[in-house]
Formats: structure tokens, C-alpha cells, sequence
């Protein structure tokens, strides 16, 4: 049977503000709020609230019959949470129906995994935990930033404990092969791929209201109809879009919200389903390993990072603020961290573009790639002297790197003792089970103070020793 997996994204990026070079080391405030409060309520009034209200309806409509998968930033829901709340309330009655999946991706929003392993894994936990304190969910598929996957990264990605990752079925990637089956990482086959069908996730997203495109205009009986006459053995139909394409890319005077509406009665009757991508991992099995040896995105037509590391400018400023990665992570300023994670936004170095297919493309304050810029470069100079001021310059590579290794040890201990902890815990409730006895968690963790503070022989002799 053929399933169809709809996911949609949410971000909405920080804005930076005019910021000169005499601003540099006296202020430390680098957003334009006026402009985020513009932009945030603009697209949460034409097209999250709309559309979210009907993706619920939708979802108690149909009951188990209609699915839908989201991935949230970090970044998004520290805006909406400021500018528009009534959002989250309706992600959190998605996610109590049961039918409604939530993914993982870096909190920032950004390119990290492409140059700190390390920074990217802190980076993703931290918006598992933010989903699972806010949705009562904990993600379990990982979506990278603009579907951004590589070998490396799938590998990566298992070593976090995720099973699959959605990414794009990028033309140059899958060559004659279809996207509508589940592939595995070539680096670890236990990692599944969803990998994204462009065309008919465009359809919706970019060609919908155009009325110059031969199929206009798009009817769900129509797009259903396209679906039903795939091959029969391809039965994995994965469609991904930003969740502003529906109302604000494509207006809600273009019938958009009837189209998704009536989309799964027309696709029930062709004998197709809806399923989250977690569902998709656990009903269908990989057929073949995908290889990416290089990066893969779902931007522009070459589906690769050139929109936001294309060009020395933007590779200079990309460079220039990881080098502050490990000092960020380190530290307990949380100003300090909090403006990392809004300079890491993708769309800074996209607004320093220099494509061909850049032209027209909305650079927001700035007048040209050089602009955007030099802005950023200023804003990072005064960001880098509070980094310095922290750790620094004069604290060498090899020290930093003991401080990152004592931090990586302690966690593992951590780590350690928790699963000392499960494991005495499923001993202690299996033994009372037999017994009939009730055993406390705080029995438990005493017993375990006690294994992990006790002494070897050698060293009660030692002591012994010294007080006589």
C-alpha cells in the first residue's frame, strides 16, 4: 500500500541589526526585535495559525487516517514564544491527539554539523529535550538543517541513537533511482533514509498558485491521481515543505487550506495512507545503501551548501565564528550562548549569496552580499572579544582541548552511573516482584552511592595506616 509521509518544517531565523564598526566593544546587542516582531506575527497570521487550525481539524477528522511529522528550531520557539504562543498551543494539541510526529534538528538551525561533531551533538539534544519538555515527545527521526545529510553525517547521526533521518532525493544523488522506497546510510545500513520527492513536495510548495504551470489548477483528486499511478512496488512517498508555504508562499486565496482538506479523502480513495516517519522506519524495510560522499540539501537547483558556503565570503565568516565552537560550549554565560546559537542561522551566510540564482532573492537590510557581510563580520568582532574575554586568546589549543576531555570524561561517567542505576533498578523491581517487596528508587541510588564510594582493600590499609 502506498504511504505518504507529510512532514513540515518550522524556523523563522533571527534578525540582525545595523551594526557598525564603532559598535564594536560597546554594544553587545546585535537584533532588530521591531523586524522580528514583524516578521514572526506576518507569517503566524497568514499561514501557521491557518494552516496549523486546519491541520488539527484535519487530524480529528480523519483520526488514524491522517498523519503529519513537524521539526521545530530552537531558534522558532524562542520567537514564538515571545511574539506568538496561541502557535504552540496548537502544536500542543496536534501532539495530544497521538497522530502527529515531532523530529530533531540542531537547535540553531544551522550548518554545524559540517564542522563541529561535537557542537552539533549538544546542539541536537538540546532541541530533543525542548520537544520533549514541550510536546511530551522526545524525537526520535533527526532532520538537519535544510535537509543537509552526508555520509559522515548519517554516521554521526547513528552514533546519536537516532534510527533514520529524513534528507533530499536530490537528482544527482539518486541518478535513475526512485525516491519512494527507504534507503540506509552507506557508512551504517542500520541507519534508515526518508529521502524527500521534490517534484511533488514543489507542486504544492512552489508551483500551486502559479498559474502559468501547464497542471494548474491543482486539485487533490488530481495530485492523488499522481500518487496512485506510481509503480506499485514504490510505496513510500515522502513530501516535505516549510509549513509557511501553506498561506504565505502560496496565499490562502489560492484555495491552498481546500486543497489540504480534502487531500486525504481523495487519497483514501485510491487506497493510500498517511504515516509519521517513525512508522515508515518500523513498516517498511531499506532496499538498497544510499551513497553521499558529499553534501546533499534541499536548496536551489544544485541541492548542495553553495547558498551559504559558496563563496570566500561566506566560508570566511563561517570559519571565522566556528572557531569559537569549543569556547561557547565550555562557558556558562548563557547571553553568550543564546547568541551563538542566532549567529549560527543558516540565512546569515545565504544573505551573503553571490549565485547567479541569488538575483532577486530578499536580503532583508542589506543592499548586496557585501553588505550582509560586512554587518555580520562587525557584529562577530564584538561577539568573538566576550568569547576572548572568557577563555583567552593566550589559553592554547592543547589546554582548551584538556578542558573539552575532562568535560567528555565526566559525562561518561555520568553516563555510567545511570546505567549502573536502570540496572540495579530492574534488578531491585524483578526481586521484589518475587519477594512481594516494594523497593524505593532512593534504596536504590543509596546502594549504588555506596558500590560506587566504596574503597578498594588496598587503600582501607592506607588509611588505617595514617591515623596511627
Amino acid at each position: 500500500m502506498k504511504t505518504i509521509c507529510l512532514y513540515f518544517e518550522i524556523h523563522q531565523a533571527m534578525h540582525l541589526k545595523r551594526y557598525r564598526f564603532f559598535d564594536i566593544g560597546t554594544d553587545h546587542y546585535y537584533y532588530d526585535n521591531y523586524a522580528n516582531d514583524v516578521a514572526v506575527t506576518d507569517v503566524v497570521n497568514r499561514s501557521y495559525v491557518p494552516a496549523l487550525q486546519t491541520l488539527l481539524n484535519m487530524v480529528q477528522t480523519y483520526g488514524g487516517g491522517f498523519k503529519v511529522a513537524f521539526s521545530i528550531s530552537g531558534v522558532a520557539i524562542s520567537q514564538l514564544e515571545i511574539y506568538a504562543p496561541e502557535v504552540i498551543d496548537l502544536l500542543q494539541e496536534l501532539a495530544a491527539t497521538g497522530h502527529v510526529e515531532f523530529l530533531a534538528e540542531p537547535f540553531s538551525h544551522g550548518l554545524s554539523s559540517l564542522t563541529n561533531e561535537e557542537f552539533f551533538k549538544q546542539e541536537v539534544t538540546r532541541q530533543q529535550e525542548l520537544m520533549e519538555r514541550i510536546f511530551g515527545q522526545k524525537p526520535k527521526v533527526l532532520r538537519n538543517s535544510s535537509l543537509l545529510y552526508s555520509d559522515e553525517i548519517g554516521l554521526l547521526a547513528y552514533d546519536m541513537g537516532f534510527k533514520g533521518m529524513v534528507t533530499e532525493g536530490a537528482k544527482q544523488i539518486l541518478g535513475w533511482k526512485s525516491p519512494h522506497y527507504l534507503y540506509s546510510c552507506a557508512l551504517q545500513p542500520k541507519l534508515n533514509l526518508l529521502m524527500r520527492d521534490y517534484k511533488l513536495s514543489d507542486d504544492i510548495c512552489l508551483r500551486f498558485n502559479d498559474s502559468s504551470w501547464p497542471e494548474y489548477p491543482l486539485t487533490a483528486s488530481k495530485y492523488a491521481d499522481w500518487i496512485a499511478q506510481i509503480p506499485e512496488d514504490e510505496e513510500v512517498i515522502n513530501i516535505f515543505m516549510e509549513l509557511q508555504s501553506i498561506g504565505y508562499y502560496q496565499p490562502l486565496g489560492s484555495g491552498i487550506l481546500d486543497f489540504l482538506r480534502e487531500l486525504p479523502a481523495r487519497c483514501s480513495e485510491r487506497g493510500i495512507r498517511f504515516a509519521t516517519p517513525s512508522e515508515i522506519l518500523k513498516n517498511y524495510k531499506t532496499v538498497a545503501p544510499m551513497p553521499m560522499p558529499h553534501p546533499v540539501t534541499w536548496n536551489d537547483e544544485e541541492r548542495d551548501t553553495s547558498s551559504w558556503l559558496g563563496n570566500q565570503l561566506q566560508r570566511e565568516a563561517f570559519n571565522k565564528l566556528y572557531i569559537a565552537a569549543d569556547r561557547v560550549r565550555l562557558c556558562k554565560d548563557r547571553r553568550i550562548k543564546e547568541d551563538f546559537d542566532y549567529l549560527q542561522g543558516s540565512i546569515n551566510f545565504r544573505y551573503m549569496n553571490t549565485k547567479a540564482t541569488a538575483v532577486g532573492f530578499d536580503r532583508g537590510i542589506y543592499e548586496s552580499a557585501y553588505d550582509a557581510f560586512t554587518n555580520y563580520m562587525n557584529i562577530l568582532a564584538d561577539f568573538m572579544k566576550r568569547v576572548d574575554a572568557l577563555f583567552p586568546e593566550d589559553v592554547d589549543a592543547e589546554e582548551l582541548n584538556s578542558l573539552i576531555m575532562t568535560i567528555r570524561n565526566q559525562d561518561e561517567e555520568i553516563n555510567n552511573l545511570n546505567a549502573q542505576l536502570q540496572t540495579l533498578r530492574d534488578a531491585a523491581a524483578q526481586a521484589g516482584e518475587a519477594a512481594n517487596i516494594p523497593v524505593s528508587d532512593e534504596k536504590i541510588k543509596k546502594t549504588v552511592r555506596k558500590t560506587t564510594s566504596r574503597k578498594p582493600a588496598s587503600s582501607k590499609a592506607k588509611d588505617s595506616t595514617k591515623k596511627v
